[in-house]
């Protein structure tokens, strides 16, 4: 089972972050990257939200930093990681822009995107953006195969009932000739959309015996991704026996990457968890 790096400072849920992300820079954020990227780390992370509605704060959190720059600055300081977004709200862009915009991140970081998306809850944020709310599920659903269609040609063409395209270059598209879609969310219906349309399932606030259950539902294709995270924050350093038994629980449910979940109180404490989880990992 391979690591993921659920990435500190550019999301932050309310409860959920340390102290010391609130002054968090890109220089701390790339210090983890590369430390991640230097310890062997499959991916690491980060999500999408335009605007949260104040009323929504205390729940979903204010923080979250645009992916695309995030990323574009990350790919420079690192080798070899890839770079998960944790997710895209496919409601909010066109399939083209997506393939335009990642496809170019795609190529300059050497071909490691992995491109998570999900369907969208906040009709607030959908609201602001002039999306449709009521069929964003459909129109998320077509999306994807939109994406499938545009990413990796540099004359897409598609046509549904949505979206249509043709006759036009993208250049540059992505580098990879098939990106890992991923597809996010929290529900049954988000891994059979996965599973359908997708090469992974990333979801969030899903308990391992929930993901076990749900993933004996449903009959993955070959290669198929299962990012899981711990039920609650894991700290290798302190407690060892512990987290070696929630990577164990998520192995065991069916992932194939698990998502680090760390208590740390400072940057430097970070690093150590990070090196720490990498050791058990190993042993297991």
């Amino acid at each position: 089972m391979r690591l993921a790096v659920g990435t500190p400072v550019v999301t932050m849920m309310p409860g959920a972050h340390a102290r010391w992300e609130e002054s968090g820079t890109i220089e701390d954020v790339s210090r983890i990257a590369e430390a991640a990227d230097r310890l062997g780390y499959h991916h690491l992370t980060c999500s999408e939200h335009v605007g949260v509605p104040r009323d929504q704060v205390s729940r979903r959190g204010a923080t979250y930093w645009d992916p695309l720059a995030t990323f574009g600055y990350v790919a420079a300081r690192t080798q070899r990681i890839g770079l998960a977004t944790n997710v895209l709200v496919l409601g909010y862009h066109h399939p083209l822009e997506i393939a335009k915009r990642y496809g170019t991140l795609d190529e300059v970081s050497g071909g490691r995107l992995i491109l998570g998306v999900g369907v969208g809850t906040l009709r607030e944020e959908f609201d602001l953006l002039g999306a449709p709310f009521a069929d964003r599920g459909e129109r998320a659903d077509e999306a994807l195969v939109a994406l499938r269609a545009a990413l990796s040609s540099d004359e897409p063409v598609f046509e549904g009932t949505h979206y249509s395209f043709g006759g036009l270059v993208v250049d540059p598209r992505s580098r990879q000739e098939r990106v890992p879609l991923w597809v996010g969310g929290r529900t049954l219906r988000s891994l059979r959309r996965a599973v359908r349309l997708a090469d992974g399932w990333c979801p969030f606030a899903v308990s391992p015996e929930q993901a076990s259950a749900w993933l004996d539902q449903v009959d993955r294709p070959e290669g198929f991704e299962v990012r899981l995270g711990p039920p609650r924050p894991f700290d290798p350093v302190a407690e060892p026996g512990a987290a070696a038994h929630t990577l164990g629980a998520l192995r065991d449910a069916g992932a194939t990457i698990a998502l680090a979940n760390f208590v740390h109180h400072s940057l430097e404490h970070y690093h150590e968890q990070l090196e720490a989880l990498t050791v058990l990992n190993a042993g297991l």
